[in-house]
């Protein structure tokens, strides 16, 4: 169990501390996304292999038959659903083994306060979330890597008492502006992939 006053931790690090191509990658993510560090990278990592053996596991039971497989993979399509990582209806168990860091990194409360256009920067978001300017179902959440699920996503907004709900305020931005932001993050990204497997 270990000591209560010291949780254990939540991620596994990669095996291997120096691998080039896989040290790109999370750079590009931890500037796409504006993380903190890689942790946060690996968190997502972590998510997505649980999901991933669940997964393989209940489609070798599924194979062989087993009819209580069948709910549990039913239960686990559903809380990926309600996550947001999939579409509600008629997603399979392929579907999730085919996910990615990206998918549950857009489920952030960091990420999906940028894409609504309330900050201009991701870190600019990181900063607002941080210092207590948001809310969701009525209260302030100042954890930018919480996961958002489709449920809570209607409920961010601003912190009530916070000066950001003036619309003059001049670091808001429109929502079409912010939109355009991250279209060109993206694509940047996207840009930076080819130069890292040629080399």
């Amino acid at each position: 169990m270990g000591d209560p006053k010291f949780s254990r931790r939540s991620y596994d690090t990669p095996s291997h501390p120096w691998q080039g191509e896989r040290i790109k990658a999370e750079v590009v993510l931890v500037n796409q996304y504006g993380l903190k560090n890689k942790t946060e990278v690996w968190k997502a990592q972590s998510v997505l292999r649980n999901f991933r053996k669940q997964a393989r596991e209940l489609q070798a039971r599924l194979r062989g038959g087993d009819q209580q497989a069948q709910k549990e993979a039913n239960d686990l399509i559903a809380k990926c659903g309600r996550m947001g990582v999939l579409p509600l209806e008629g997603a399979t168990l392929n579907d999730i083994l085919a996910l990615n860091e990206e998918n549950v990194l857009g489920r952030r409360l960091q990420t999906l306060v940028f894409e609504k256009g309330m900050a201009s920067t991701v870190g600019q978001a990181r900063q607002m979330i941080v210092h207590g300017h948001i809310f969701m179902n009525g209260h302030k959440v100042t954890v930018p890597g919480y996961i958002v699920t489709r449920k809570e996503e209607s409920s961010i907004e601003y912190n009530p008492a916070s000066p950001f709900t003036d619309e003059m305020h001049p670091m808001r931005i429109s929502a079409e502006q912010a939109a355009a932001n991250m279209a060109a993050k993206a694509a940047a990204a996207q840009a930076e992939e080819p130069e890292t497997k040629e080399e």
